[in-house]
């Protein structure tokens, strides 16, 4: 098409503007660099900022050419589009070797050097599993990349609005040195939104830290915190309390079996700031903490839970006695908890009707993810209790494991069920259940 192309000739060339940068939005690079040779018209819609305000860059582990032009991409990018940027994602998928990290950490110098120089837009960062703590990092490899990042987060700590670093897995003075680059020019920090999930090394208990207290205590309108239990102690939740109280809302909490859990936090810490913060919610996810009694000594009945997931990852262990959780633990958020997820492997218990009560308990839960042995009446009488609004669950998904290959029985029993209940599922529910065997 030529610039000054007859209207008979295309119907495009007389297309809105704001019409064709909604196209291009919907084309990858090479397509949109394609269309930009079209027409002047369409080369000025392909360097519209608007479509460049958003970029997830991944990283692929493997070396081979296609992913040599990765790294020369991205670079490509930032220099052309960078200023434009409002949200960047960085992901880095299974690094294989040293070589690759050393070129990732090279890439990462130059693009976040240029951001840093010609970027006063950047509100939302994410670099996700990094996993620092691999042998596949180089200790001076390791050291420049984090002080490159250091050094990216200062210039950018006015403007940044969330940040995650999500299983970077760094040292406790590693983590604390970048926690502290977004609070360096004024001591305090006012990004709302922080992930730092797996983001200190597996075994740390960051609880008893004075500097991850130190570092934690210059942030100041807090609205998300995204973080592992080995960091949560009274000092912290004073901290939350008194420099971000007014704007907190939500609490997301992992509690993985390989993170230090035994600290003792006092149900007083929890009603503080649950009282001073009343917007909070907090959500928990375990992994394969499923002991009673490590349960009871993190599950508070202060906190205003919304949210627990537990899951044991098909391991099995007669330890893991679910029915005093069931029966005496969860039923202490009745009044708050919205979405429940119990992945159990309960081949040792049966655990039916107590699963049933636990529903019919907690008067907001809207939410239900279950797998579990469990038997089929159990889809049947939870489904005839929605009827009669005893429980209000808008989201029904249920994994029942089998410990036979074979399951057509419980199968046709399923389909009957559906037929049964099919005017409710179909019209309020987001109904899925399966069986699966676990063998």
């Amino acid at each position: 098409m030529e610039d000054d192309c007859e209207p008979e000739q295309s119907s495009w060339a007389h297309l809105p503007d704001v019409c064709l940068r909604h196209v291009f939005r919907w084309l990858d690079d090479r397509d949109r660099s394609r269309a930009a040779l079209v027409c002047k018209k369409w080369s000025c819609a392909m360097y519209s900022g608007s479509l460049w305000r958003r970029r997830t860059i991944t990283f692929y582990g493997r070396q081979s050419r296609a992913r040599t032009l990765e790294f020369q991409s991205a670079l490509w990018y930032v220099k052309k589009f960078g200023k434009y940027l409002e949200h960047l994602e960085i992901k880095l998928s299974n690094p294989s070797n040293t070589a690759f990290t050393q070129k990732f950490q090279v890439t990462m110098r130059g693009l976040l050097s240029h951001l840093g120089k010609c970027n006063s837009r950047l509100v939302s960062l994410s670099i996700k599993y990094l996993e620092l703590d691999r042998l596949i990092w180089k200790n001076t490899v390791r050291a420049q990349f984090i002080k490159n990042l250091a050094t990216f987060l200062k210039r950018m700590s006015k403007q940044l609005d969330y940040l995650s670093l999500k299983g970077a897995r760094v040292t406790l003075e590693e983590g604390c040195e970048l926690l502290n680059s977004l609070s360096c020019l004024t001591n305090k920090s006012f990004v709302s939104e922080i992930n730092i999930e797996d983001f200190f090394s597996l075994h740390l208990p960051v609880y008893s830290s004075t500097l991850f207290h130190q570092t934690m205590s210059k942030f100041h309108s807090l609205v998300i915190l995204t973080f592992n239990y080995n960091c949560i102690s009274d000092e912290l939740l004073d901290i939350l309390q008194e420099q971000s109280a007014h704007s907190l809302c939500a609490l997301n909490i992992k509690c993985h079996i390989r993170d230090p859990h035994g600290q003792v936090v006092l149900g007083m810490s929890w009603a503080n700031l649950a009282k001073r913060a009343p917007k909070l919610n907090v959500n928990f996810f375990f992994e394969r903490v499923m002991k009673h009694d490590h349960l009871a000594r993190i599950l508070l009945v202060e906190i205003p839970v919304r949210t627990i997931s537990l899951r044991s990852c098909y391991f099995s262990n007669p330890d893991w006695t679910m029915r005093p959780t069931l029966t005496n633990l969860l039923p202490a958020y009745w009044h708050v908890l919205q979405k429940l997820t119990l992945e159990l492997n309960n081949g040792h218990e049966l655990l039916d009707d107590e699963l049933l009560q636990l529903i019919l308990t907690c008067k907001r839960l809207l939410f239900l993810k279950l797998w579990a042995f469990l038997s089929v009446t159990f889809i049947e009488r939870l489904l005839q209790n929605r009827v009669e609004r005893k429980c209000i669950l808008t989201t029904i998904k249920v994994r029942i494991y089998t410990a036979r290959p074979e399951s057509s029985e419980e199968d046709r029993l399923l389909r009957d069920i559906y037929r049964k209940f099919k005017y409710l599922i179909d019209s309020e529910l987001n109904y899925f259940v399966i069986t699966y065997p676990l063998v």
